[in-house]
């Protein structure tokens, strides 16, 4: 079904706003709340834009961009930062990539 990369969410430091994929509308209300703060957190916390990417094998990746004269951007938080995301976040994580596996891709549980 989906043979490319597919955004779920992001947010932008830059002009202050959250995007989630309207594919996703579906998830619970409490995951997309929860989405939206981590994301918004951290480009409070570091700057640039957070992106949470689906790769085609139905891996959830933190995708990090920034304008090349954004001298605040902090690259080693965002590091940090995203390893501490990994780690606390990882039963959500976890359970998006399943959701994304079982109904997007139409994999087998």
């Amino acid at each position: 079904m989906y043979e490319e990369k597919v955004v779920l969410c992001g947010a932008n430091a830059y002009e202050r706003k959250f995007y989630l994929n309207p594919d996703f509308e579906a998830l619970p209300e409490s995951i997309k709340d929860e989405l939206k703060i981590m994301c918004v957190l951290y480009t409070e916390d570091v700057g640039g834009i957070l992106t949470l990417v689906f790769e085609e094998n139905g891996e959830l990746c933190f995708e990090v961009t920034h304008e090349e004269n954004d001298f605040f951007f902090d690259e080693i938080g965002s590091h940090l930062k995203i390893k501490e995301l990994q780690k606390t976040k990882e039963e959500l994580l976890e359970a998006l990539q399943l959701y994304y596996k079982v109904f997007f891709l139409g994999e087998e549980v």
